[in-house]
């Protein structure tokens, strides 16, 4: 699986870019805590990169989840919005968050790879 990650702890799986998968990282999930509320968007909504998506929060804090690229959300994650404990217990697989339609995927190319996103998360 090739992820791409943000600077905010977003993760994107860009496999099938007309479903891009996005997540939050397992850095992110660790510095919240306990997941206990996932706020997602709605399906046919479109963001551009660094807009906010929704919220998450935690028993520690609340924090806001952003659009790692622009795009058209075309599905939400209804299993995580039942269990939010997923975000915590499998970050990088069941507890994703949207899937969105990349409306320009050369936006990949600006964000960090697996090696690059632990370096900045470890200096965090």
């Amino acid at each position: 699986m090739s992820l791409k990650f943000s600077k905010e702890h977003e993760w994107v799986n860009a496999a099938q870019p007309e479903a891009a998968i996005v997540g939050i990282t397992v850095h992110a999930q660790d510095a919240l805590g306990d997941v206990v509320f996932v706020d997602l968007p709605a399906v046919g909504t479109t963001f551009q990169q660094g807009d906010v998506t929704g919220v998450v929060e935690s028993v520690k804090a609340a924090a806001d989840v952003f659009m790692p690229v622009t795009g058209e959300i075309v599905e939400v994650n209804e299993a995580l919005r039942a269990d939010p404990s997923l975000a915590n217990t499998d970050p990088l697989g069941a507890g994703w968050f949207f899937k969105v339609k990349l409306s320009d995927p050369s936006q990949l190319d600006g964000l960090m790879d697996e090696t690059a996103y632990g370096s900045f998360a470890a200096s965090a």
